[in-house]
């Protein structure tokens, strides 16, 4: 709120500058026409005054001190003083502009930096008073009849005094609507902190514990006993971690480290060769092609890793074949592995968009870090999969 306040203070500043300035200029042109001013003494001395007055408006725009609004109207005074000669001189036309001009928009300027506070309204009354009283004195009825005199100076101070006021009275608004987006800039990226984490959750269940599951359900066909009980215990311990408050590192497929104040959890490596390990033990012969080292970062290393792994998992489990092949290539701009099998294949239409294997575990998990995955299929045919993550 201080700094909307203060933000407020220089846009009323500087307005209130521009309009004083602009103002001032219109009125000293007319003022120095010739004829304006009744006397060559008049025409210096409201000269002068017409220098200070635009130095005072000009310090308006950058300090809050009144002591400078003062001076302003002091000035202006004196020029309508000097021009009339305290109110023996009858104007002529240009000279009666030149005052209409400085006594309803120049000096009015005021107005705008006069509001805001109870005694800056006293202020603005005050000042508004001295200069309209100023002004029906000294400017005699042969110059201009007082009553069009005096409404062109009430119309001019209400209309700077207005656009103060209209400045002053939208902060609140201004602030209010700032906070109700605030607010919903905070609940919404809430909305996504805890959809990431049911989505991690999600994740984390479906490449540990529900791939062991599905294990046990199919009797571990394919896979040794010592590897079924090694990922079981590997399940265990993470199931047990998670209910103690530990939050989970995705590391590898199957694999996470736990995040605790206990002693750090065994962890696979996060490597190609690990992966190929692993999935070695778990019955299927994965042959590499291409480049044996992925240079990435730590988060798209991750994502990569384990949606690489989840589609070697979909092979074991679907394709009805015992080998895959993983080709690994990549440019300046991009790491790509294409995951291929010479399985039963299936037709892609038939997949269903929300099953977590391949629509979470591999295609959002890729999205999360920037990258992308493609895959195509067809019965008898095979599958291939094209992943791709940015360096």
């Amino acid at each position: 709120m201080d700094l909307i306040a203060k933000e407020r203070d220089r846009v009323l500043q500087r307005g209130a500058r521009v309009y004083g300035l602009g103002f001032t200029l219109a009125s000293a042109l007319c003022f120095v026409l010739p004829g304006a001013a009744p006397t060559t003494t008049a025409l210096v001395i409201g000269g002068v005054l017409y220098l200070v007055l635009a130095g005072a408006q000009f310090v308006v725009g950058v300090s809050r001190n009144p002591a400078w609004a003062v001076l302003a109207l002091a000035a202006g005074l004196g020029i309508v003083a000097a021009a009339t000669g305290f109110g023996s001189h009858a104007l002529g036309e240009g000279g009666m502009t030149a005052m209409q001009l400085l006594v309803s928009g120049s000096l009015a300027s005021v107005a705008i930096v006069l509001t805001g506070t109870v005694w800056r309204v006293i202020g603005l009354g005050v000042a508004f008073l001295g200069v309209a009283g100023a002004t029906l004195l000294l400017v005699t009825p042969e110059s201009q009849a007082s009553l069009r005199t005096a409404g062109l100076l009430l119309l001019g101070w209400i209309l700077a005094a207005g656009i103060g006021l209209w400045v002053t009275a939208g902060v609140p608004q201004v602030s209010k609507r700032i906070a109700s987006i605030g607010r919903a800039h905070r609940a919404e990226r809430q909305a996504s902190e805890l959809e990431a984490q049911r989505r991690q959750s999600a994740r984390l269940l479906h490449d540990t514990v529900l791939a062991t599951l599905t294990l046990l359900a199919h009797s571990g066909v394919g896979v040794t006993p010592q590897a079924l009980r090694e990922q079981a215990a590997e399940d265990a311990r993470l199931l047990r971690q998670l209910r103690l408050g530990s939050t989970p590192t995705p590391q590898a497929s199957g694999s996470y480290q736990l995040e605790s104040g206990g002693e750090p959890e065994p962890v696979l490596g996060r490597t190609l060769e690990s992966v190929k390990q692993r999935f070695g033990r778990m019955g299927l012969t994965v042959s590499w092609h291409g480049t044996g080292q992925v240079l990435l970062p730590s988060e798209v290393l991750d994502a990569f890793l384990l949606a690489l792994a989840e589609c070697l998992e979909n092979v074991r489990r679907h394709s009805g074949v015992t080998e895959a092949h993983v080709t690994i290539t990549d440019d300046e701009t991009t790491v790509r592995a294409m995951v291929t099998d010479a399985g039963i294949g299936f037709d892609i239409a038939d997949i269903d968009e929300a099953k977590l294997g391949f629509a979470e575990s591999v295609v959002a998990r890729l999205r999360d870090v920037g990258g992308n995955a493609r895959l195509f299929s067809s019965p008898g045919a095979g599958t291939t999969v094209v992943l791709e993550v940015p360096r």
